[in-house]
C-alpha cells in the first residue's frame, strides 16, 4: 500500500511512518522540511508549507491511503482535500475528542460536536475543538465514505514535546515529596503514541470509515492507580501527598495546565467526563494497549521534559508548606475542641 502521511517528522506522525514501514507500506511524507529532517532517510519526502497553501508537490501524484496527522486549520484540509478527493482512495484525518461540545459527561461518538463561528480566526487556540470538528465536517464532505476521523485523545510515549503527561514520570523520577491532587478517584484516559499509529495504519489498509474515539486503558484508570504506577515503575522512592481539590483551587492552580491531567471535577463539572470518553468501537475494530508500566518507561526514555508543563519546583514546595501548615493547623482546632 502507498501511504501518503502529513508530517511524519514530529511525535504521532513519526509512529505513523514507523508503523507503516514495519507493515511493509511505502511511505511518502509531505510536511515543511523543518523538523528532524533526517529521520526517515529512506523514505520519500515531498516539502510545502500549508500555511501558504504551497501543495504543489502532491499534485499529479496518487496514493492509495493519505493520514493527515497535523492539519488543525479548515483551509489546510480544504486545500490538501481539494488536490487529493481524486488522488487517493482513503483519507485518515486525526481529529480529537475536543471536538465534542459538552464535556461535562462522558462522550461516544454520536455526541454533539463544537460549531465553529462564521468570523473564527483559524489561529485562536481557545477553538481548538470546534477547529478539529470543522475540518473533519470539510474532509467528508471532499471524500464522502471515504474518511476515518480519530478522535484521539491524550497520546504520550517517546518523542512527546508537550509535557501534558510527561511531566509525571519525570516529575516522579526527581524523587521526593510529590504534590498528588485530588480526588484521587478522577478518571484519567492517556494513550501510547505507538499502540494508536499501529492501529491508525491497520484502519486504513481495512478502509474502516467514519468517527471513532481513540484512547486508553480498556479498563477505567484513576488518578491514584497511574500516580502510583509511575512511583512503582520509576523507582525513585518518591512520596506522594494527596492534596485536596479545594485548597488547589483556592491557591490559584489551574486544572490541567498546570498540574496536567488533572480536571478538578467538583469545582469544574463542565470538564469532569473530559477524560472518560467511550471507546467501545475502537476496542471492537482492534484497538490495543501495552501495558501501563511499558507506556510510562517508554515515556520517561524517550520523551523530554518540558519545563513550561506542570508546576515549578519552587511553587510545589510552596504548595506543599502550605497544605501542611493547614493541616497542621485543623489538627490544633480540633485537639483544643476535644473535651477534656
Amino acid at each position: 500500500m502507498r501511504i501518503l502521511v502529513f508530517g511524519g517528522t514530529l511525535f504521532l506522525g513519526r509512529h505513523v511512518v514507523e508503523a507503516a514501514r514495519e507493515r511493509g507500506h511505502e511511505v511518502t511524507v509531505f510536511n515543511r522540511g523543518r523538523t528532524d529532517a533526517d529521520a526517515f532517510p529512506e523514505v520519500e519526502r515531498l516539502h510545502g508549507d500549508r500555511d501558504a497553501g504551497e501543495l504543489d508537490a502532491l499534485r499529479g501524484r496518487t496514493w492509495d491511503v493519505a493520514i493527515d496527522v497535523p492539519a488543525r486549520k479548515p483551509s489546510w484540509v480544504r486545500e490538501a482535500t481539494t488536490v487529493l478527493a481524486e488522488a487517493v482512495e482513503h483519507y485518515t484525518f486525526v481529529s480529537s475528542c475536543s471536538v465534542y461540545a459538552d464535556h461535562s459527561r462522558a462522550a461516544d461518538e454520536s455526541a454533539a460536536v463544537e460549531q465553529l463561528p462564521p468570523d473564527a480566526d483559524e489561529s485562536d487556540l481557545e477553538l481548538y475543538g470546534a477547529l478539529k470538528a470543522e475540518c473533519e465536517r470539510i474532509v467528508e464532505s471532499a471524500l464522502p465514505g471515504r474518511v476515518l476521523s480519530v478522535r484521539a485523545g491524550l497520546i504520550v510515549g517517546p518523542h512527546d514535546p508537550t509535557g501534558r503527561f510527561t511531566y509525571w514520570p519525570h516529575r516522579i523520577a526527581r524523587g521526593g515529596e510529590v504534590l498528588a491532587p485530588e480526588p484521587r478517584v478522577q478518571p484519567v484516559q492517556i494513550v501510547h503514541a505507538r499502540d494508536l499509529a499501529d492501529w491508525i495504519v491497520a484502519m486504513a489498509e481495512r478502509r474502516r470509515t467514519g468517527a471513532l474515539n481513540a484512547v486508553g486503558p480498556d479498563r477505567r484508570l484513576t488518578m491514584e492507580e497511574l500516580l502510583e504506577a509511575c512511583v512503582a515503575t520509576v523507582g525513585s522512592g518518591s512520596r506522594l501527598t494527596w492534596v485536596g481539590e479545594d485548597f488547589l483551587r483556592e491557591n490559584g492552580v489551574e486544572p490541567w495546565s498546570d498540574l496536567p491531567l488533572w480536571l478538578a471535577p467538583n469545582t469544574d463539572p463542565a470538564f469532569a467526563g473530559f477524560l472518560s470518553v467511550d471507546v467501545s468501537r475502537a476496542l471492537e475494530s482492534g484497538l490495543r494497549f501495552r501495558p501501563l508500566e511499558q507506556t510510562i518507561a517508554d515515556t520517561l526514555a524517550g520523551a523530554p521534559t518540558t519545563p513550561e508543563a506542570g508546576l515549578s519546583p519552587e511553587r510545589e514546595a510552596e504548595l506543599l508548606r502550605a497544605w501542611r501548615a493547614r493541616a497542621a493547623t485543623r489538627a490544633r482546632g480540633e485537639s483544643s475542641a476535644r473535651p477534656a
